[in-house]
């Protein structure tokens, strides 16, 4: 199946159906579909052909997810890039992706090397355009997007993905999270990022509503929940965080988390919050869509689950370059690897040979993930292997350490990393933000106890450092290795 056909069919089931709501264009599927339409034929009237690239700098909304349909239905790739790529970030992802075409909104446009087409040019355009369907689909083996992956370390990397993957993971997705038909949903996530693309298509697969909002805000989108009627969310969880923080508590009772991990007290606030009827983990990745899914976080909070319904895993060795079939015994701590022959799954990365050797071999995609299976066989994600703390010899995890300090009363946000030590190799340092209100030298002395308290002496930190804010990446991954490199401005330690 491809995705301009998704929609069309869609439209078809449910023409008068509201499609698109939100502060932008109110949209039934209908008129969706003839926008994209139009849109899709003002991009092949500014010279954009089948199977080129077209970059996308937008800061979200329906004007992004227009353009991304567009693009499907003229069988184009799209591209959307980060709004947090720096200048010469972007050049670089324009440049290796060959882009045929960059269009920007006003608040991007100036980011970009050259002119990139105004998005409201191409609105313009697209009035002039016929809403007749194009002569034809393309085929679900086409290139649908190419996402640019975060670049913590190095230059971004594409991961091309095909129709078929991008329809397989949104039928997964609305299977695994328990959509209805009709849900109304929180398009907040950008879509430069798979959790973004994966709300807009499934809410496409369902029938559902897709309320956008360009960018995150807790109080607008606390307004839209209530306004819009939003019955489902799918949000990483410092955006949890911060909704609850703003007064979060009533109306989803669907809820879905991904991007990082949520800590048992946050999923516990959730719970008593919201009393939601579903509530699942998803562990996955830009290159395969399902790893596993943990899909009851009230009852088992922190656990991945078990492989997704398109999905095979199986954990070994964790050292680096360990043979696929190196599997580990029942509740030994291995790397997740992750099968190939997912219909999620990518088939390589863009211009990167050297990438698909370190990250896919004899038919499985080595995640860099480590994780136990419990007796059930439920996953436990521990962390990754390039995080891993070296103390004193013994292997500890931040993710963990992290779970224990966050209940800290004084303490509203941790990250934990290995700095350099003469003495430990790496010693386990906790970075704070305190609870407003409390002084930050108070916030790191009452962290220091509570460890001292919660957990045993090899897994305490060796420092306490209060911080204003954690670093994290737009889409909520903590950044840890800008931590590491010393990029923070210390407030207290102890």
């Amino acid at each position: 199946m491809d995705l301009a056909t998704t929609l069309r069919w869609a439209a078809e089931r449910y023409p008068h159906r509201r499609a698109v709501g939100g502060s932008g264009r109110q949209l039934t599927f209908a008129e969706w579909d003839a926008r994209t339409t139009r849109l899709a034929r003002a991009l092949a009237g500014a010279g954009v052909r089948p199977g080129d690239r077209v970059a996308l700098g937008l800061t979200g909304g329906e004007p992004l997810a227009s353009l991304h349909l567009a693009a499907q239905k003229l069988g184009a790739v799209s591209v959307p890039l980060s709004t947090r790529f720096s200048p010469d970030e972007l050049r670089y992802c324009v440049e290796d992706a060959g882009a045929a075409l960059v269009v920007a909104d006003e608040a991007n446009a100036g980011r970009f090397a050259g002119t990139p087409l105004p998005v409201a040019d191409l609105d313009a355009r697209a009035e002039a355009e016929s809403d007749s369907p194009l002569p034809r689909a393309p085929g679900e083996d086409a290139l649908s997007v190419l996402l640019y992956t975060s670049g913590t370390t190095g230059r971004p990397k594409g991961v091309p993905r095909t129709h078929r993957a991008e329809h397989a993971a949104a039928v997964a997705h609305a299977v695994q999270t328990q959509q209805r038909n009709g849900e109304v949903v929180l398009g907040v996530m950008p879509m430069f990022h798979t959790m973004g693309l994966r709300t807009l298509l499934t809410s496409i697969v369902v029938g559902g509503t897709w309320v956008g909002q360009p960018a995150f805000d807790a109080a607008e989108s606390l307004d839209l929940i209530a306004r819009e009627g939003v019955s489902s969310l799918y949000l990483v969880p410092t955006i949890y965080w911060s909704l609850l923080r703003e007064g979060l508590s009533h109306g989803p009772d669907r809820l879905a988390y991904a991007g990082a991990a949520m800590t048992p007290a946050l999923a516990e606030e959730l719970v008593d919050a919201l009393a939601p009827v579903s509530f699942v983990n998803h562990f996955g990745s830009t290159e395969i869509y399902t790893f596993t899914i943990g899909p009851d976080v009230a009852a088992k909070p922190g656990s991945a689950g078990r492989a997704g319904m398109f999905s095979r895993v199986r954990l070994v060795a964790p050292e680096v370059g360990a043979p696929v079939d190196a599997v580990v015994a029942p509740g030994e701590q291995g790397q997740v690897l992750v099968s190939m022959d997912s219909p999620e799954a990518f088939a390589g990365y863009w211009n990167r040979p050297d990438a698909d050797e370190r990250s896919i071999g004899d038919g499985w995609y080595r995640t860099g993930d480590l994780a136990t299976a419990d007796p059930d066989g439920d996953l436990w994600v521990s962390g990754r292997v390039d995080d891993m703390i070296n103390s004193g010899g013994e292997n500890l995890y931040p993710d963990e350490i992290e779970a224990a300090l966050i209940r800290c009363p004084e303490i509203d946000d941790v990250c934990v990393v290995g700095l350099p030590d003469e003495r430990w190799g790496q010693a386990v340092t906790a970075f704070v933000v305190p609870r407003p209100g409390t002084a930050p030298q108070e916030a790191a002395e009452r962290a220091m106890a509570y460890a001292r308290d919660v957990l045993p002496s090899l897994k305490r930190p060796k420092r306490v450092i209060a911080v204003a804010a954690i670093p994290r990446s737009g889409v909520g991954k903590t950044l840890r290795r800008t931590l590491v490199a010393g990029d923070f401005e210390e407030q207290a330690r102890v």
